[in-house]
């Protein structure tokens, strides 16, 4: 079975930390961007029945009715075994859930990132804590209790006291599934540009430094823990069976589709990238050109350690790939970011907070 991903990369505000390719475009583009992006669905030669679809952006909630019906309605396998869009908070009424379940969406993800007014209003969200609250009880009055929370550690002005009533938050809301990432501070965000030339926009002289974002996110390991919402990947956490099928694809190297704006396909032995901006991906579709950027050979035994042991489950090495890497695997194991059991490989707690460093012995060696 397959994976299917959607690019709507449209947003009614650019968030300052935002390093997606996706923000504040035309009414017209959007338009022409559905037209082409219906006409990348529909010339697709379905090889693999997909059994999980992914909308993702961008703001993919803000797309009309109509339209997520004729995208959905192009992609074979309904009901899939999981069909999640991303929404901004505040964005959800009932209508929309209507349509959304109509369309055979059946999880949410809810990109909240904090629930503390202070720190949203320096992001550009708009949302209140009551607000992500209302649209939690009214997905779930509707049959939609599979809903994601995503939360951000290190944003301007983010204190422990002021992440833990985040953290309470989610308690109280209960989901079954929560995302924390740790701010990226790279020059793709306007928030990071800030940040790397020691400006003062956006809050950047406010960021917490990095140990602080560390201690933030083994508050919300340890906190999430107690809530029964464990770790299967370094970013994300979950109730036991609301893993999110989707994304596991990508974790465990399973195929994938994607279609729209810098979407990626993975085959089983071939990447293919979509062109980054929508108005080039536009542009290809409306010259008769196709969308893709580049396609490159998948390498197989780096991708397992480098995508794999993001994986609370770790990843099996063969008999060769113990030999090949026996040094690196070795020298972690006594740094203790790696342990062995058995023959499953996976990173230790400590291994997690350095996983970048780990990941790339894994992909420097010839």
């Amino acid at each position: 079975m397959a994976g299917v991903y959607i690019s709507y990369p449209f947003c009614a505000q650019k968030c300052t930390y935002c390093n997606f390719a996706s923000g504040v475009q035309p009414r017209e583009l959007q338009e022409r961007y559905l037209q082409a992006l219906q006409a990348e669905l529909g010339s697709h030669e379905w090889k693999r029945m997909p059994d999980t679809v992914y909308l993702g952006g961008g703001t993919p909630s803000q797309l009309a009715p109509d339209a997520l019906r004729s995208l959905v309605a192009q992609i074979p396998g309904r009901s899939w075994l999981e069909a999640t869009i991303e929404a901004a908070p505040g964005t959800v009424t009932p209508d929309v859930v209507c349509a959304w379940i109509h369309a055979g969406i059946n999880r949410v993800s809810l990109g909240v990132q904090s629930f503390v007014p202070c720190e949203l209003a320096r992001t550009g969200r708009k949302h209140t804590a009551e607000v992500v609250a209302r649209e939690v009880e009214l997905l779930r009055s509707r049959g939609i209790s599979n809903v994601n929370l995503d939360l951000i550690a290190g944003l301007p002005g983010q204190t422990m006291e002021s992440w833990t009533e985040s953290l309470s938050w989610v308690a109280r809301l209960d989901p079954p599934h929560v995302s924390v990432y740790m701010l990226e501070v790279d020059e793709d965000s306007r928030l990071g540009q800030e940040v790397l030339l020691n400006g003062k926009r956006y809050g950047a002289p406010d960021v917490p430094g990095d140990a602080l974002i560390v201690d933030m996110y083994e508050k919300a390991v340890e906190e999430l823990r107690h809530m029964g919402i464990l770790r299967y990947e370094i970013s994300n956490f979950a109730r036991p069976g609301f893993e999110s099928s989707h994304n596991l694809k990508y974790w465990r190297l399973e195929p994938y589709a994607g279609f729209g704006a810098d979407a990626h396909s993975f085959d089983g032995s071939l990447r293919h990238q979509n062109v980054e901006q929508a108005s080039d991906y536009v542009a290809r579709w409306e010259r008769g050109a196709s969308p893709t950027l580049s396609s490159t050979p998948a390498n197989g035994a780096e991708e397992k350690f480098f995508v794999g042991l993001r994986l609370t489950e770790g990843v099996r090495p063969d008999a060769s790939e113990w030999k090949k890497y026996e040094k690196p695997i070795g020298d972690f194991i006594a740094g203790g970011m790696l342990a062995r059991d058995g023959d499953i490989l996976r990173l230790t707690e400590r291994g997690v907070l350095f996983s970048n460093e780990v990941f790339e012995e894994f992909i420097t060696i010839e």
